[in-house]
């Protein structure tokens, strides 16, 4: 549901304002509970660096790569970009196992992004005249990279810290940079004329899909794995869809339908393998 009301609340605020300012909320609250649940951050010196590349990496690149991608292309197009993560997630399992990959996970590789192809394509046929649009896709897919490493690399912390722990202080170090990237956009935002809709979007995005839905997503990777839990990011795209066309008015075309079909051929046999 969250990329039709981040789509529905940038038609009010400026993408980087609303970003920074809904993770400094997330954070603070974050940070309070891990403060009153676990005593705070308390952290061993070594990982300290591993925990700084994962708030970089999580939060500042992907959500810099996220808001500016959605903010130039559609809500439906953009959760089917994020559902090439499952196909990442797997590769760079492999990567981190030093296993050379199996022609199935090769295979499903390459459906998955001839299907993003098609996406991007059937979503805007005339190229020359869809820059940005096109553009916002790949940012999206950028940003599927990056959430792909971070769940890789959120496994090996998540032996040693909780899940709430390794959330709240990824978002805290993610959001320092991620605030002061925004600072222009803060300043020129014009917060008087948000509605009433904009700031109940803002709440939703803020309250469910980033403080609920990132400490569920770390409990998933602590107790079944990064590749398990990224496929669940498959229902994503077919809820972002639905909740796209009801809210939004926004429409899916054969052609992309076909190259969605193929983004979950490719997933299916990424993980088969």
């Amino acid at each position: 549901m969250n990329f039709a009301v981040v789509k529905q609340t940038l038609s009010e605020m400026l993408p980087m304002a609303f970003n920074a300012l809904r993770f400094s909320v997330a954070s603070i609250f974050l940070f309070l509970v891990l403060a009153l649940s676990e005593g705070g951050f308390l952290l061993d010196k070594k990982d300290l660096k591993g925990i700084l590349v994962l708030g970089v990496i999580g939060h500042t690149a992907y959500q810099y790569l996220f808001i500016n991608g959605i903010a130039r292309t559609t809500a439906s197009l953009s959760a089917l970009m994020m559902a090439t993560c499952p196909v990442f997630v797997a590769l760079l399992g492999l990567v981190v196992e030093r296993k050379m990959p199996s022609w199935k996970v090769l295979l499903g590789a390459l459906l998955s992004l001839t299907g993003v192809f098609l996406l991007v394509y059937g979503s805007h046929p005339d190229f020359a005249s869809a820059e940005k649009h096109v553009l916002g896709a790949a940012f999206v897919l950028a940003g599927s990279v990056c959430w792909a490493v971070y769940t890789v690399l959120s496994k090996p912390h998540l032996t040693r810290y909780s899940p709430l722990r390794v959330t709240a202080t990824t978002v805290v170090l993610g959001t320092v940079i991620l605030d002061i990237l925004a600072v222009p956009s803060l300043l020129t935002q014009e917060w008087s004329k948000i509605s009433l809709a904009g700031w109940v979007g803002f709440t939703y995005s803020c309250g469910l899909a980033i403080v609920l839905g990132y400490i569920i997503w770390e409990i998933g990777i602590h107790r079944i794995g990064p590749e398990k839990t990224a496929v669940y990011q498959n229902l994503t795209p077919v809820i972002a869809t639905v909740a796209s066309y009801l809210l939004l008015g926004e429409t899916l075309r054969v052609i992309q339908v076909a190259g969605a079909g193929m983004v979950f051929l490719g997933i299916y046999l990424a993980r088969k393998a």
